[in-house]
């Protein structure tokens, strides 16, 4: 099991690769082309440095960053991000990183925040389901690029905290 921390500046290498990695692995082959061509290595670095306040990492036994957690806390609040690499998976590893980010929603005075989770992402899904994540249906929502907002159908799931 990892230990978890706040991200620092020197973990965005770490963090863009562990993030493009997930993100097309899980994403790729279901997402139009034109968000396909915007998710780069340099796209996921800058939105990392804009966000690296809000992010937590797991650290594995080695050292290396086993996953990280992004929220955002304006409105309602969002779990923002949850990307876990290959090696960390079924390891508790996720649990452990969204049971943070539900904790700091909290404290932040987010009673009901959102997540957003492509409809082709089983595996994410049953997930959260099986978090206490409830579906709320799928939308099409604003997803975050370094071009601004794109629009993109996905299951919206909500919490109680």
């Amino acid at each position: 099991m990892s230990h978890l921390r706040d991200a620092t500046v020197g973990d965005i290498p770490s963090l863009t690769d562990l993030w493009h990695a997930g993100w097309h692995e899980a994403h790729a082959d279901h997402v139009p082309p034109a968000l396909l061509q915007q998710r780069t290595q340099d796209s996921f670095r800058v939105r990392l440095g804009r966000m690296i306040s809000s992010i937590r990492v797991a650290v594995d036994a080695t050292g290396g960053i086993a996953g990280f957690c992004a929220i955002r806390t304006a409105d309602q609040g969002e779990l923002d991000q949850l990307f876990v690499s290959p090696e960390a998976r079924g390891g508790g590893t996720a649990a452990a990183l969204l049971a943070d980010g539900e904790h700091r929603l909290r404290v932040s005075g987010c009673a009901t925040p959102t997540l957003k989770c492509l409809p082709e992402n089983t595996r994410a899904a049953r997930f959260y389901a099986r978090q206490g994540w409830l579906s709320r249906g799928v939308s099409e929502v604003k997803v975050e690029t370094i071009d601004g907002p794109f629009p993109l159908r996905c299951i919206v799931f909500q919490k109680s905290l």
